[in-house]
């Protein structure tokens, strides 16, 4: 496997996460109650994996790699910029879902946050997607690509804690609100 076809594979994960995050917005905008426990924990998975883990990978390997040979740049500034927008989007569901906590009405802010993610999350696979297939078929070695996909699974405390988020997700794919 490449490093491409690994954040690749990881996109498969994360557009499951897209899809309970669509699921928790509509909901909320339909009235329905979802315990804050989950929401939290959406705006944990949305922290943990899509920050510490999989833009991490980008932004750690895959992106300084591709920059190396001064190709993509202005495509790699680009999604920069969206994991920038990313990070910016969950401060404010997490700063309005504590302020709802708390006891002031945020039910509606928390829902547009979380649609805007849901959004987001959708046009920026699919421009990491084009970026993956270029650095992969115009950059990229087959033994750079080997490299890489074998640091991202050299850190096992990384694998473990990817393995506990997927249960993340399951359990939220699982709750009455989210069927």
């Amino acid at each position: 496997m490449s490093a491409s076809e690994f954040l690749r594979n990881e996109h498969q994960d994360i557009l499951r996460l897209e899809k309970v995050i669509t699921k928790s917005y509509k909901a909320l905008y339909a009235g329905a109650d979802i315990p804050f426990s989950d929401i939290d924990k959406i705006n944990f998975l949305i922290a943990e994996f899509l920050d510490s883990v999989h833009f991490t990978r980008e932004e750690g390997s895959y992106f300084p790699c591709v920059a190396s040979y001064d190709h993509l740049n202005k495509e790699i500034r680009e999604l920069l910029i969206e994991h920038e927008f990313s990070r910016n989007i969950a401060r404010s569901i997490s700063k309005n879902l504590k302020l709802w906590k708390e006891g002031q009405d945020k039910r509606e802010p928390v829902a547009r946050f979380l649609s805007v993610y849901s959004t987001f999350l959708i046009e920026h696979m699919k421009r990491e997607e084009a970026f993956f297939e270029k650095a992969e078929n115009e950059i990229l070695s087959k033994e750079e690509e080997q490299e890489m996909f074998e640091q991202f699974q050299s850190i096992s405390a990384i694998a473990e804690k990817v393995t506990s988020l997927l249960k993340d997700i399951d359990y939220l794919e699982s709750q009455n609100w989210a069927k």
